[in-house]
């Protein structure tokens, strides 16, 4: 299992992207998991439901399971939120996860940029970012630049840009960084290099 993230202000696109991104991967033959970072009070439950009783009277977990589906629910009543290393670890193995949101961890990523959003760009600011996929173009980028609605281009990156699952929690978990990682900003006398290469249409 490899791993890549999307990142970028709320209301970039991350989601919409993601959702015409993970078919284009499944087209060519992977199996995707996502993995969201959520605000605080989140609620995937509801009340009245037996399962939502359970978690109000006090359970830890609950598990919840049909013949078409499961879902774990752990409550942290108080507890630290664990960190993307711990959570990457719950997932089942498949091809690719793709992490949205979670932009302060360091794992790699592409930076998600809407113009109309109103918002600065990040990728001076975040750890790992790879590319960007933007609707308008991006001077002096130090990282390949995709016009935000090539998603076979951002396909294309996101497999050039996931690293091994094992290698990206022992990173995480130790402090340090991957090789690929390492490389997220490119130095000044690359940045020409990969502006001309840009595929920002």
């Amino acid at each position: 299992m490899r791993v890549i993230g999307l990142a970028g202000w709320s209301g970039a696109g991350k989601t919409t992207l993601l959702v015409r991104l993970i078919p284009e991967l499944q087209r060519r033959g992977l199996s995707v998991s996502t993995l969201k970072h959520a605000h605080h009070s989140f609620e995937i439950d509801q009340p009245g439901k037996d399962s939502f009783e359970h978690r109000e009277a006090g359970a830890t977990e609950v598990l919840i399971a049909s013949g078409r589906r499961w879902a774990l629910i752990h409550e942290l009543r108080g507890g630290d939120e664990p960190p993307l290393s711990a959570l990457l670890r719950r997932l089942s193995p498949v091809d690719l996860a793709i992490v949205e949101g979670f932009k302060a961890e360091r794992h790699p990523k592409i930076e998600v940029h809407r113009a109309a959003n109103g918002k600065p760009l990040l990728f001076e600011t975040l750890f790992g970012v790879r590319a960007i996929a933007s609707d308008v173009p991006v001077p002096n980028a130090p990282v390949p630049v995709i016009a935000l609605d090539d998603i076979a281009a951002i396909a294309d990156q996101v497999l050039a840009s996931a690293e091994p699952v094992a290698t990206l929690v022992a990173a995480l978990e130790s402090g340090t960084t991957t090789e690929a990682s390492l490389s997220a900003v490119a130095s000044p006398s690359a940045s020409a290099k990969n502006q001309s290469g840009s595929r920002h249409g």
